[in-house]
């Protein structure tokens, strides 16, 4: 069905990208309880009649808001533990680049899923799922650095669980104070503080600049 539908009767009805980034924008500022189909509609000034255009119901948009989930954060989180490092530490930072940037991984969609997962059984199993998945992807960056597989098991562990409480408290931090603690935070995880040239690489990806 084409996104632009027009008719005497309801014109323009928007998109289901339209309507998903509504219920996205809904849940991270108000919850899940209010991503209601009036609610968005009053939201976009269209009619309640043109969301059914684009989903079945609103069980169907909270099941395609939580896809979006699983795709932007699960994926990103999998792909930057695969990325190639020369070593452990580079690895971590390449991991790390999931909590400074919301391109990346976005922390207040993680925040928000966690917080309906504590009213959905459904979500709540999903993010068991993920959680499981993305602590074996960590397990085995940790593996593939020479990590024997209990102290990989547990190095993932500290990791993710971590940052999973950083973003399950909504902590925050301004940018010096995270990047001042980073090289700590890597060497507790993997063993061993990253090069001045691992840094400033990572520096340069978050357009940080360190002052001495």
């Amino acid at each position: 069905m084409s996104a632009i539908d027009n008719d005497g009767e309801s014109g323009w009805r928007g998109s289901k990208e339209l309507w998903l980034d509504a219920a996205y924008q809904v849940l991270l500022e108000s919850g899940i309880d209010n991503v209601r189909i009036l609610t968005l509609a009053k939201m976009l000034k269209l009619s309640r009649t043109s969301f059914y255009w684009f989903f079945k119901d609103r069980d169907a948009l909270l099941d395609a808001l939580l896809q979006l989930w699983q795709e932007k954060n699960t994926t990103a989180l999998l792909r930057q533990a695969g990325t190639d490092a020369q070593s452990l530490s580079e690895a971590t930072l390449n991991l790390f680049d999931c909590w400074l940037d919301r391109t990346v991984f976005d922390s207040s969609f993680e925040h928000a899923v966690r917080s309906w997962g504590v009213q959905s059984p459904a979500v709540a199993q999903a993010l068991n799922e993920a959680d499981a998945t993305r602590l074996e992807a960590i397990r085995s960056m940790f593996i593939r650095h020479g990590c024997e597989p209990l102290l990989a098991d547990v190095r993932s562990r500290a990791l993710y669980l971590t940052q999973i409480g950083y973003i399950s408290l909504n902590t925050n931090e301004d940018v010096t104070t995270r990047m001042q603690r980073v090289p700590s935070y890597v060497a507790i995880f993997s063993g061993t503080l990253p090069s001045a040239r691992e840094l400033e690489q990572f520096h340069q990806r978050h357009s940080y600049r360190h002052h001495s």
